[in-house]
């Protein structure tokens, strides 16, 4: 089969996969575009999952403030070079992760593997007490419960948030199409949420009984 220009430059848009990967991979797919598509982004995954291992020491730290200045958010993310922590394709990446971050108010961890033994025994132990399992069977009940608490904590972490920018994707297939394209490894270490007053105890007034107390009067 012969595949056009056009056709490797269509795919190489898309995927930021190399010349060469994408004429195999249209070949290799008889010039269906999407099959290319997805066995390229399959290889890149595959390839991420290689790079894991890796230190990933560089990096940086961004910042994303709300507008109205109440609610911002600061994320690591981490590369190995600086050389590609200075790269427009990185800066846009942790810009993204952090508007995730102000998007995803619910999340609390980054990855299922940040998350506590004693939270997941806890919420175990709360799932187990619902009337609805009472009549279940041990074994049943064990699974039930296993399944709503991964699914609950799973809704916790940021690489498993819906990312915001493209509904077809979690944050970790972002992350990891960034692996492939950068050829290095990239990893979310940590991140704090700021929302304006929070844990702040605020003071409530009565402002008739003040104007009362300045005046000498009574409210």
């Amino acid at each position: 089969i012969t595949i056009s220009p056009l056709a490797i430059k269509e795919l190489r848009a898309e995927t930021g996969a190399g010349i060469m990967a994408c004429k195999a991979a249209l070949r290799e797919a008889n010039g269906d575009a999407q099959a290319a598509s997805e066995a390229l982004r399959k290889k890149g995954l595959a390839s991420a999952e290689k790079k894991a291992g890796r230190a990933a020491a560089e990096g940086v730290i961004g910042a994303y403030i709300h507008s109205g200045n109440r609610t911002g958010v600061m994320v690591e993310v981490n590369c190995e070079s600086d050389f590609v922590a200075r790269g427009e394709a990185f800066s846009e990446l942790v810009e993204n992760i952090a508007l995730q971050l102000v998007a995803s108010g619910s999340v609390q961890y980054v990855s299922v593997a940040d998350i506590p033994e004693e939270v997941r025994r806890r919420e175990a132990e709360i799932e187990a007490a619902k009337e609805d399992l009472a009549s279940k069977p041990e074994a049943i009940r064990s699974k039930i419960v296993a399944g709503r608490v991964d699914k609950l904590l799973t809704q916790q972490t940021l690489l498993h948030q819906t990312f915001i920018r493209d509904p077809t994707k979690t944050v970790e297939d972002v992350v990891k199409e960034h692996v492939s394209k950068l050829g290095e490894n990239i990893q979310i270490r940590r991140f704090a949420r700021f929302n304006l007053g929070e844990g702040l105890e605020k003071k409530t007034s009565d402002f008739a009984a003040e104007v009362a107390a300045q005046t000498g009067g009574k409210a």
